[in-house]
């Protein structure tokens, strides 16, 4: 069948169609395929190959992905910023110091950064400032960066520079002999590399990534004798002061020889360390970086660690002179911000500079960049091994990956990158598909995957522990355990930021938003303790008499300990004489740490009747099964599927204790036209069924016998669950009624006088007359224009009262779709959303291929910890207030969340704004309280507080972000804001919030430097790229293929996710199992999603949270393709299997514990696609190659963060 015909397309997201092989979306592929790649594309020879062994084809001999051109001086630190040159290059500006001085970059000392891994010894003292430079060569510890900035005339005229900057396009311009982006006339001779002198940065206040051009320097560059151009200079005694500015304009450094081989040169140089080969441009210093930074990273790659990635990876500016930004470590504790490395490395006369020697501590340099660390992936930071795919060393490269001896000890100065002196593959050495791409190479901007995996090294280890005030947590794709010593975990409140403005103007200069996502009852791993269960009793909780927040650690006790004061409203209140307990000489309670509500940040209390509804205790919940048995969902199997699973199910009905039977009443109903209800009671010999007809006007037509405890009905149950699907078997109705079956279910509840769930199994448009009747108003037409918005608002307002009912009665709505076409995700999912609840949608359902996928959500969603009827209210101390809600619930008043149901999944997010000033001493607090009826019928309240720090400096709100939190803001906000505008300008309003709060860093933090510069902060140096994914993503963004109900379902996914789901969600897991150590079964480290990471001969598991993409290259090994699928043959390899075969081998077994361990991570169960190389499947799997173009016109992370910096520079001047 021809994919042109395809019914409707199901998305990544939805299950295959029926004329595919397990091929979800019928636009992509075949010849079907918008722009971009042409159909059956032609075999790709491009970066598979380069991970063979021997020079890769289509890729330059020096490749680890910093391509041949790449001597970059990109450092950054930890703390430093990094300047990604994009483009100008004029002199620096001059301009004010860092607002807040030279601090430490963070609380945490120096390298103790957020994303950056900490030095691994301590770093060197910075010198006084008025220590003497010595230029002499002296040994450092580690390999010291050198300084790439050329001493020699700025590259061009800056009316040139405006020129070249204002059309520069990131576009294909063969890069001119001296390297690309360099002017020839500017450098007659040979490049200049010879030793830039160390333009020295400012120290600047938070931690920048420069990418790119030298900053402007604020160390004072120290008129150096020049040095033989094969020694460079090093400090001996850490990095050079930092505080004279500007760097001395008209030191001339002596060129290299003319004869010497431009920078660029692409024969191997002979180096003789066995080094990659690369020029021995002994002014090329600047590649050294190794020593950077704290070791951080050790440098790696040299971005890195470094600032944004970007820089310092980047594109090697190699020689980069006067780029290379020097942009000191902002905090001062970077050392000098030399933009070239900060120490550079002593080499032995007759050695190239690059390359530096194993001995000396660090990783042995990659290939093509002389005195790199080696860099996987294009990340900066830890060494890493080899990129995936290579199957051995580079050629000419030794020990390529090898750990690094020793840690570098100085800190690293910031990168910067700039494109015209970022070095790009040379058109002839990249593969075709990437012949006319930009001249940025993607190594020299900040590496996700890099920024991991320093997070990984440097707080895996430890247990995050609570007790300090605004510490910003381990990233959310860390692994680390939390001692909870006063505020919530990071599994149950994360922030944007851990320090707050002081006050509303700076917040509003800054635009970087103040939010928290809340997830109130998150799962732990096993090794954490749930929160204690306080009961004090019949008075019930103590709380403020003022603002009624509940007893917490941030509460004063006073006068003995007779009164408390509220740490929210200062207010004082007494304290009851049952909960009297003498004070310690600190004015702490003595039984302080015997209580969790004085100690803890996280607990919860008994409540009294006073919380309850109506002044009485709740009874158990009930779950109620609502089944559609039209003509649809009998042949696709799905009512057989579900009726033989809740035989089993029904044994794992949620309870609080796993040895007593749950509390939890069922009750079954069935629906086409009309509705059936079972009497299930217990006495029964057989169920009985009464039909009810009459939709319009909804009743329950019994009340004793519907709602059963299973275990007493279990025989009637399960004479009911089989005849259920031999009854509709032979059914010829094909319409259904959708409102009716939720207003039964809420009848149902009412009449038991209980909350509960309801589970609604649906497969079609509901057409059948009835209230909530809708027709099918798909228009591919509105998609793009001004009423666009409308097709994400429901149709008909009868759900919206509906789901007000249902919140009143505390009635969930879980809603299973099984939709052959449009059935109006935006309209059926408004009870679903408002409740609480959940959707699942299986498009195309096919019992064979899906019901794995189908029968995992429902164990889930059916087991899960849950409450019910729940309120959750957050109250912040003076100064700041919540003014916005995210998520599925449903609000009634301006402070109350009410939620129907609340699972162990749901997130609330919440944004703050000032409505006072905020004062640094006592920070800003916050405390949610959630109000909910477990599932034992218990009423309860849970209670998490959380104390951020506040700032009055703007470097400081920078340097405590947390970047995967603002984006799960940012995308809520945005899947939000297209109910009511157009998705353009949707999209337009994020990128200039986002161009506002990188051009507030770069006028209000980074240290001056010249406009041509991209300066990131270090832990928002991923915000561009992560921000391009949401931009591009199939909500904001949809291909031709993408159906309205796909976007539909993903806005109303995304609302609740939490932000490890929105992390993967967004910017997908990409892992090289060629790289699988069976041994350790530790997993291999991720890739950077874009094609060119991939191998031929690769085989790479991608995961988003809602599918596993398995790809296999072309070329693979015959014995991975036989220990995988059991077949050495590329072409045998079935790509219609969801599950691999279980073969008795040990990569099989470590593959399969890993998938099965990657969908233990996620709230949904991940079906498998089984992608070959070239074949049609494979254009939906690059739709997830997110750092990619893709065919709706999604521009790729490069592009994205040139037209960023170009928005930047708009606003800066």
């Amino acid at each position: 069948m021809n994919v042109n015909q395809q019914p409707h397309m199901a998305s990544p997201y939805g299950q295959p169609q029926p004329g595919y092989q397990g091929y979800p979306q019928p636009g992509y592929g075949g010849d079907n395929v918008p722009s971009g790649y042409p159909a059956q594309y032609a075999p790709y020879n491009g970066p598979g190959s380069a991970y063979q062994q021997g020079p890769p084809q289509g890729y330059s001999p020096y490749a680890s992905f910093p391509s041949k051109t790449l001597t970059t001086n990109l450092v950054s630190d930890l703390s430093s910023s990094s300047p990604l040159d994009l483009g100008m290059r004029g002199p620096p500006t001059s301009g004010a110091p860092p607002v807040s001085g030279a601090q430490n970059y963070s609380q945490f000392g120096q390298g103790e950064t957020q994303n950056g891994p900490p030095p691994m010894v301590a770093p060197p003292q910075r010198p006084p400032v008025s220590q003497p430079y010595t230029p002499a060569a002296v040994n450092l510890p580690g390999p010291q960066p050198t300084y790439g900035q050329q001493y020699g005339a700025p590259p061009v005229s800056m009316q040139q520079m405006t020129n070249q900057m204002a059309s520069m396009q990131v576009g294909s311009t063969a890069p001119s002999p001296a390297g690309p982006g360099y002017a020839p006339q500017s450098f007659p001779q040979a490049p200049p590399v010879s030793q830039p002198p160390f333009s020295t940065a400012q120290v600047q206040p938070g931690p920048t990534q420069s990418y790119g051009r030298p900053l402007p320097s604020t160390q004072p560059s120290f008129p150096r004798p020049p040095l033989p151009t094969s020694q460079p200079s090093a400090f001996p005694a850490g990095p050079p002061p930092t505080s004279t500015p500007s760097q001395l304009p008209g030191v001339i450094q002596p060129q290299p020889p003319v004869s010497q081989p431009p920078p660029y040169h692409s024969g191997p140089p002979p180096t003789s360390t066995g080094f990659p080969p690369r020029p021995p441009f002994h002014g090329m210093q600047g590649l050294p970086m190794t020593s950077q930074g704290p070791p951080m990273a050790s440098q790696g790659p040299p971005m890195a660690s470094q600032g944004p990635p970007m820089a310092s990876q980047g594109p090697p500016m190699a020689s980069q002179g006067p780029q290379m930004g020097s942009q000191g470590p902002p905090m001062g504790s970077q050392g000098p911000p030399m933009a070239q490395a900060n120490h550079i490395l002593p080499t032995q006369p007759g050695m190239p500079p690059g390359p530096i020697n194993t001995s000396l501590s660090g990783p042995p340099p990659q290939p093509g960049m002389q005195g790199y660390p080696a860099q996987q992936n294009g990340a900066f930071g830890q060494v890493r091994g080899p990129q995936p795919g290579y199957t051995g060393p580079y050629p000419g490269q030794q020990n390529y990956g090898a750990p690094s001896t020793a840690p570098a000890p100085a800190p690293a100065a910031p990168k910067r990158l700039d494109p015209d002196s970022i070095p790009s593959p040379q058109a002839s050495d990249m593969p075709p598909v990437q012949k006319t791409r930009h001249r940025i190479d993607p190594d020299a901007i900040p590496s996700p995957i890099q920024v991991i995996e320093d997070d990984k090294a440097n707080k895996g280890s430890e247990p995050f522990t609570t007790g300090v005030r605004g510490q910003a947590p381990p990233l959310v794709t860390t692994k680390f355990q939390v001692k909870d010593q006063g505020n919530a975990s990071p599994r149950y409140i994360r922030c944007t930021s851990y320090n707050m403005p002081c006050n509303s103007d700076m917040a509003k200069q800054s635009q970087v938003p103040l939010a928290a996502v809340i997830k109130p009852l998150a799962p732990l791993p096993p090794d954490e303790t749930p929160p204690y269960l306080v009961d004090h009793g019949e008075s019930g909780p103590i709380r403020c008499n003022r603002c009624k927040a509940y007893m917490c650690p941030y509460m004063q006790f006073i006068e003995g300990g007779r009164r408390f004061q509220c740490g929210f409203c200062s207010c004082v209140t007494e304290v009851p004489p049952h909960y009297f307990q003498h004070l310690d000489h600190t004015g702490k309670r003595v039984d302080c740490y015997d209580r969790p509500e004085l100690s803890m940040g996280s607990y919860e209390f008994m409540t009294t009747v006073d919380y309850c509804k109506n002044n009485k205790f709740p009874q158990p919940p009930a779950f109620i099964f609502l089944i559609d048995v039209s003509y649809n969902a009998v042949k696709n199997g799905m009512v057989g599927i579900v009726c033989q699973e809740l035989k089993t199910l029904l044994d794992y009905l949620p309870r609080e204790n796993p040895d007593v039977e749950s509390n939890i009443r069922v009750g079954f109903v069935t629906y086409n036209k009309v509705l059936h209800f079972y009497n299930v009671k217990a006495s029964l010999a057989q169920p009985q069924m009464m039909v009810v007809s009459d939709v319009a006007d909804m009743f329950v037509p019994l009340l004793d016998g519907f709602l059963v405890n299973v275990s007493e009905s279990r025989v009637v149950i399960e004479s009911l669950l089989d005849q259920i699907p031999e009854m509709f078997a032979d059914t010829r109705e094909t319409e259904t009624v959708f409102g009716p079956v939720i207003q039964a279910g809420l009848e149902a509840l009412k009449a038991a006088d209980c909350a509960g769930k309801l589970f609604v199994f649906h497969s079609s448009l509901p057409i059948a007359e009835a209230p909530g009747k809708l027709k099918n108003r798909e228009d591919k037409k509105l998609v793009g224009t001004d009423k666009e918005k409308s097709l994400f608002q429901p149709q008909v307002s009868f759900y919206n009262t509906l789901a007000k009912e249902c919140v009143a009665q505390g009635c969930c709505v879980d809603l299973f779709l099984f939709p052959n076409q449009y059935v109006d995700v935006a309209t059926l999912g408004v009870v679903p959303t408002s409740t609480g609840g959940s959707i699942y949608k299986y498009t195309y359902f096919q019992a064979p291929s899906d019901q794995e996928r189908f029968l995992n959500d429902l164990r889930r969603d059916v087991q899960k910890q849950m409450g019910f009827d729940a309120v959750m209210r957050v109250r912040t101390s003076t100064g700041i207030r919540v003014t916005d809600f995210f998520g599925s619930f449903f609000m009634s008043n301006t402070t109350d969340v009410e939620l129907a149901g609340l699972d162990c999944d749901k997130t609330v997010t919440v944004e703050f704004k000032h409505d006072d000033k905020l004062s640094e001493e006592t920070g800003a607090l916050m405390q949610c309280a959630v109000l909910y009826t477990s599932c034992s019928g218990q009423r309860r309240l849970r209670i998490h507080n959380m104390a951020v720090n506040c700032c009055s400096q703007l470097a400081d709100l920078y340097r405590n972000c947390e970047t995967d939190t603002i984006i799960n803001y940012f995308a809520k906000y945005a899947y939000r804001s297209i109910l009511s505008s157009p998705t353009k300008n949707v999209r337009d309003s994020l990128m200039n919030q986002c161009a506002q709060i990188l051009a507030c860093y770069r006028k209000n933090c980074a240290s001056p430097s010249s406009a041509g510069q991209l300066i990131l902060p270090e832990c928002m140096k991923l915000l561009p790229v992560y921000l391009n994914c949401v931009l591009k993503s199939d909500v904001l963004q949809p291909g031709a293929d993408v159906s309205l109900d796909d976007r539909a379902y993903l806005r109303q996914l995304v609302s609740t996710m939490d932000v490890a789901e929105s992390h993967v969600f967004f910017y997908p897991r990409l892992l090289p199992l060629q790289k699988l150590d069976v041994e350790s079964m530790t997993l291999p480290m991720a890739v950077r999603d874009s094609e060119e990471r991939l191998s031929r001969g690769g085989v790479y598991l991608l995961e988003n949270g809602l599918n596993i993409f398995l790809w296999v290259g072309v070329s693979a090994q015959q014995e991975l393709l036989q220990n995988i699928f059991g077949t050495p043959a590329f072409s045998q390899i079935d790509s219609n299997m969801t599950s691999l075969p279980a073969l008795d081998n040990p990569f099989s077994k470590s593959l399969r514990e890993i998938i099965e361990s990657v969908r233990a991570q996620r709230s949904r169960y991940m079906k498998l696609m089984v992608v070959k190389q070239e074949d049609k499947l494979e254009l939906i799997f690059k739709h997830f190659l997110v750092e990619d173009k893709n065919n709706n016109g999604g521009a790729s992370y490069v592009d994205f963060l040139c037209h960023m910096h170009k928005e930047i520079r708009q606003l800066l001047s």
